[in-house]
């Protein structure tokens, strides 16, 4: 199945723990505001690195809680991400068994856009028994 929409982000708190030689290393909280097939918000805990030349990766988590195509509950993305001059590769995966109430058994990936003028969609390719 594929849900899709848009999503706000509520909150940005980065907090850098390491940062020498033109790299630095923050923890980062985000909160969003999820709206289309996905309802509901969300938090996310990420592991940020910001390397020279404008390269960065992150890896992290993501609970969102609310309902997809208007079945309720929450599940986590475990996300992983790399961008550099060479290009970039992305992974939004639904935590096996992490689902709750309606969306117990939720598996699937996500995608996350970048809109040019500052908005983000979402878009996930689900199961669900």
């Amino acid at each position: 199945m594929h849900a899709a929409g848009r999503f706000d982000i509520d909150s940005w708190d980065d907090e850098p723990y390491d940062e020498r030689d033109g790299v630095k290393l923050t923890r980062t909280r985000v909160t969003k505001t999820f709206h289309g097939d996905v309802e509901g918000e969300s938090t996310a805990e990420l592991l940020m690195a910001f390397a020279q030349d404008g390269s960065a990766a992150y890896v992290g988590f993501e609970r969102i809680v609310g309902s997809v195509h208007g079945r309720s509950g929450s599940f986590v993305l475990h996300h992983s991400a790399t961008t550099s001059s060479a290009g970039s590769s992305a992974s939004w995966s639904v935590v096996p068994d992490s689902g709750t109430g309606d969306l117990r058994t939720l598996s699937g990936e996500a995608t996350i856009a970048n809109e040019p003028a500052g908005g983000h969609t979402f878009e996930l390719d689900y199961e669900l028994d």
